[in-house]
């Protein structure tokens, strides 16, 4: 999204009109998820909390379905293998529309955000195997603090009242994309259990009769809908984790727009379904992991554990250096200028936002920890103090600029001609400019009227009693 310098652009530049408009559209709806987000986590933490907390237990544990398939699993397992299917469905044709009509479709304009996010991952890795290493734990959890919470971190900038430069929030945006890619491959590789051939080549045949139903313009929720069931059912069964399922079949839409058409397929079915993934799948699944038991005492064990404390320094320190030494190392190297308009330390600032691991490292740390639950509770405290301290920190940095902020943001919605498009956008339009006169014209006579009317009022006051 953000691209290096080149003859008509900056890194961290203004966007194109589309990408712009999307990205809007998009965050916007990931904000009102986020907020969500925020409450389920509160709730589920009140919850597990308080003297009741026998009864969140036993509405997580509470197990439904059917045994027969496979499939008697508790609420908690429906949440992190079902519902997240749906998240990452929404990421894959995010992750799609980027590489086939985005600005991840030029090399040169993907290079250095994909870098920076590269290194948010690999440098929070890097963090918690050092920590364990060293401190003599369990190096099974270094995947856990290496994922971004777009909708978490978008939830407090809403809470905080910073509104992000279009540029900024875009590079957040393609962290956190970039970011999903490879949870994906880290969840498919790394925490495939044992396989069940039979099963899996079910979904792989299911995923190909997907694929050719699309491709032949086959249209109808009442086919794609139970067809997607059954894959998810085959993939969970085969031993290849659930949500992969998700991922494969948004990769499968088609992202770019042919003749006609205002939206492709991939990019109307996201706009139907992320307000599913954001506004319920990803709260209920938080409602229902973020649920630990928080004492003095765990909270004390969170700094003391070399476990939780690589997750907690691999999300603050680890996001923070990873993915502001990416972008400088790949801006340096590849002779990218940054926008005039803002300075590293902002980079330095989004890069602390992306600590916010919270979603995909809850998931990751119940798949790491799985055979031993008081970990992976003491994980999921990790993640949730770690994410907070990052929350903490990157608002602070931000709140130091929001003037700033708010007159780019404030420059870049202003239509005064109110035609839909911002005026920055226009300014190589005659026609804009012409519009613009005419509304000049409009005031300025109507300020030279209400000059000659207050003049004459001026005249009848001063005059002979």
């Amino acid at each position: 999204m953000a691209a290096p310098a080149s003859s008509n652009r900056k890194f961290l530049g203004r966007l194109s009109l589309p990408e712009r408009n999307f990205v809007a559209e998009a965050l916007r709806t990931e904000t009102v998820g986020g907020v969500l987000l925020l409450i389920a986590a509160i709730t589920a933490l009140i919850w597990a909390n308080t003297p009741i907390k026998e009864s969140y237990e036993s509405v997580r544990d509470f197990h439904i379905g059917p045994g027969s398939l496979g499939l008697d699993l508790s609420v908690q397992h429906w949440a992190a293998d079902g519902l997240l299917a749906v998240f990452f469905f929404v990421a894959g044709i995010e992750l799609k529309r980027e590489l086939v009509a985005g600005d991840l479709r030029e090399p040169k304009a993907a290079a250095l955000p994909v870098i920076a996010a590269i290194c948010g991952m690999a440098v929070p890795a890097l963090v918690y195997t050092l920590v364990n290493t060293l401190g003599g734990g369990a190096t099974d959890g270094w995947a856990v603090p290496t994922a971004t919470d777009i909708a978490f971190a978008l939830a407090v900038l809403a809470v905080i009242g910073t509104s992000l430069p279009s540029a900024l929030r875009a590079f957040l945006l393609t962290l956190a994309v970039v970011d999903d890619l490879f949870a994906i491959m880290i969840i498919a590789i790394f925490f495939t259990s044992d396989l069940n051939f039979a099963a899996l080549g079910g979904a792989v045949l299911g995923l190909a009769v997907f694929w050719l139903l699309l491709r032949k313009g086959v249209r109808g929720w009442y086919i794609y809908v139970p067809l997607a069931l059954a894959i998810w059912g085959l993939m969970y069964n085969s031993g290849v984790h659930a949500t992969i399922a998700g991922v494969a079949m948004g990769l499968m839409l088609r992202c770019h727009k042919e003749e006609g058409e205002r939206h492709s397929p991939g990019e109307h079915i996201e706009h139907l379904v992320r307000p599913l993934s954001a506004g319920l799948a990803v709260p209920l699944f938080a409602l229902f992991s973020a649920g630990v038991a928080v004492s003095g005492g765990a909270v004390g064990d969170v700094f003391t554990k070399p476990e939780t404390l690589g997750v907690v320094l691999g999300l603050v320190v680890g996001k923070a250096v990873g993915i502001f030494g990416g972008t400088w190392l790949a801006a340096r190297f590849t002779k990218a200028e940054l926008n005039e308009d803002l300075a590293w330390p902002d980079v330095f600032a989004v890069a602390s936002l992306a600590g916010i691991g919270f979603t995909v490292s809850l998931l990751i740390g119940e798949l790491a920890f799985s055979e031993d639950p008081l970990l992976t509770d003491e994980i999921k405290a990790a993640v949730l103090i770690g994410s907070l301290i990052a929350a903490v920190l990157s608002g602070v940095l931000l709140k130091m600029r929001n003037r700033k902020y708010r007159a780019l943001w404030e420059d870049e919605e202003r239509d005064e001609d109110l035609d839909g498009i911002p005026d920055i956008y226009e300014q190589d339009n005659p026609d804009y400019h012409l519009r613009m006169a005419e509304i000049y014209d409009k005031k300025a006579a109507e300020h030279r009227r209400l000059a000659q009317l207050s003049a004459g009022s001026s005249d009848r006051h001063d005059g002979p009693a």
